[in-house]
């Protein structure tokens, strides 16, 4: 089988944590090629997602690590059984970018979620309308049908909130996202409506950070911390200017945890949060 030329994120990450794994040990690419009776050229294009492993080789290389860590190798092993068409993201395969199907593939995955929001809601907390003016508005413009797929994504993410077992989802949103007329008068104080809604859920909580907050907070970039299975597999997605972005180092995740704790430390509790929400929504 050719190496994939576009590994989702996940897979990246299996081959990522591998790679982690055998340099922890010492091990030289040479010598895990050695002990699978393959090559090197394999065992790279293994590390970087480009090429699947078995679970049977998994333990079979934790082993030749000296890796104790069982959770982390049966999450592993849970990644390296997935397979393409398994998951509802798949059915936009070759109609949206890559990105898209990540995070879908990274909010399914999460085991909670906490989110910083500067100047719009979150994915899985926007209505159709608000979505619709949102991909509207990209520059240079969508074609109709592009529209229609990325916000119909979109409502499909927000499955996550219905499971039987949902993720704890925490979203901070700055004040300046409450206030964008996104799509008009109409359409921002449904979206107001609807979030007041959503945070009603037991798994949810909704945070807001207000103009007057005197706690001066860096928030031009949204950030996404989603839990993994085990804590080591925890991952972060940012958004950037060419796109999404996702990070699992040890530096980068405490980073925007400390970012997150002190995000929550400046903006109101939930029940003054939802109050603030509802005056803005009133004076729509």
């Amino acid at each position: 089988m050719p190496p994939r030329d576009n590994p989702t994120a996940r897979q990246a990450r299996l081959g990522g944590e591998l790679r982690k794994l055998r340099d922890r040990a010492g091990k030289t690419a040479r010598e895990a090629a050695g002990l699978l009776s393959t090559d090197q050229a394999k065992i790279s294009h293994i590390e970087s997602g480009r090429i699947g492993i078995s679970e049977e080789r998994i333990r079979k290389l934790a082993v030749f690590y000296a890796c104790g860590d069982s959770e982390l190798i049966n999450a592993l092993c849970a990644i390296a059984r997935e397979h393409r068409g398994q998951y509802w993201w798949d059915e936009y395969r070759g109609i949206l970018g890559p990105g898209f199907l990540d995070i879908a593939e990274l909010e399914h995955h999460a085991t909670y979620m906490r989110c910083l929001q500067p100047l719009t809601f979150p994915g899985i907390l926007q209505t159709e309308d608000y979505a619709r003016a949102l991909f509207s508005s990209v520059i240079p413009k969508l074609p109709r049908d592009e529209v229609h797929a990325r916000v119909e994504h979109r409502m499909r993410r927000r499955s996550i909130l219905d499971r039987k077992e949902p993720p704890e989802f925490e979203a901070i949103v700055h004040e300046a996202a409450l206030r964008m007329r996104v799509g008009g008068r109409a359409v921002a104080r449904a979206q107001l409506e609807h979030v007041l809604e959503v945070s009603k859920l037991p798994n949810v909580m909704l945070r807001v950070i207000p103009f007057a907050s005197e706690q001066f907070l860096e928030v031009t970039q949204t950030a996404l911390y989603a839990g993994g299975i085990v804590p080591k597999l925890d991952a972060v997605h940012i958004d950037t200017p060419f796109g999404g972005l996702f990070l699992d180092s040890a530096a980068d995740l405490d980073k925007y945890r400390t970012l997150l704790d002190l995000a929550e430390q400046a903006s109101l509790e939930p029940a003054e949060s939802r109050s603030f929400i509802h005056h803005i929504a009133r004076e729509l």
